[in-house]
């Protein structure tokens, strides 16, 4: 699957650079600030709260618009939003518009990053974050974007599946790594992931566990653990009483 999510993702980046060439778009982006580490960094526990109103598997998850999901979180306790622009998984460059038009929040563009062009990208639209995957990046690629991104202000969020993957990124000067919890080979989620690994985690990283993440038991036993924050997609649009979901996942209705 990560195979054919690559080949297309190549050739829709290829249209792109036909309708905006990279020495026009490295043109014309404004440095950012690196508002999404220092907004994890500045506090004990962050929830990342992603705006996703499809899936190609289960369809419509939400009858919220992007826009009202970000004042959802934005009101509710989130650190950050995170945003799809990738079509095949129901998202869109413009869903960042929509995002930063209601809300102050950090945004973290989710996407499937194979090109330095991306990171460009990132910036123009608004991003203030990328999700690089170590599954389907080289070592090479890792610290040739993490230091792309350096430059223009933009932070990366790297997402890792195993030790090898968690081995490889802490080689790398990333300051956030993203552990996911789900099997890329079986697509099962379990949160125990992320305590298999963190005893190999370094010590002056910063670590964001995701997907699978329902419960602010959950939520807090990750914390208390060491983990820093989490990033929540379905788990926040399907719940009943979305606000209520962000306040629990946030822990701020567990005095945090």
């Amino acid at each position: 699957m990560l195979n054919r999510i690559v080949a297309k993702k190549k050739d829709e980046i290829a249209r792109d650079k036909l309708q905006l060439p990279p020495q026009e778009l490295v043109r014309r982006v404004v440095p950012g600030e690196l508002s999404f580490s220092k907004a994890l960094a500045g506090k004990s526990w962050s929830l990342i709260a992603e705006c996703k109103i499809a899936s190609p598997v289960k369809g419509r998850l939400s009858n919220c618009s992007i826009g009202e999901l970000a004042e959802l979180y934005d009101t509710n306790g989130a650190t950050a939003l995170s945003i799809l622009t990738d079509s095949h998984f129901c998202g869109s460059l413009q869903h960042v518009d929509e995002a930063k038009a209601i809300s102050r929040l950090p945004v973290l563009r989710k996407d499937f990053i194979i090109d330095e062009y991306q990171l460009y990208q990132a910036r123009l639209i608004g991003a203030d974050a990328v999700l690089l995957i170590a599954a389907i990046l080289t070592d090479c690629q890792i610290h040739r974007y993490l230091e792309v991104a350096q430059q223009i202000g933009l932070d990366c969020l790297v997402e890792v599946h195993s030790r090898e993957e968690l081995e490889r990124v802490q080689q790398t000067a990333a300051p956030v790594i993203g552990i996911n919890n789900r099997d890329l080979t079986t697509f099962t989620t379990s949160v125990e992931r992320t305590f298999e690994l963190l005893p190999y985690c370094a010590a002056d990283r910063l670590f964001i566990s995701e997907s699978g993440i329902h419960s602010p038991q959950t939520a807090a036993r990750l914390q208390a653990a060491g983990i820093r924050g989490v990033l929540v997609g379905e788990g926040l649009v399907t719940a009943p009483d979305i606000a209520r979901k962000v306040r629990e996942l946030s822990l701020s209705e567990m005095g945090e």
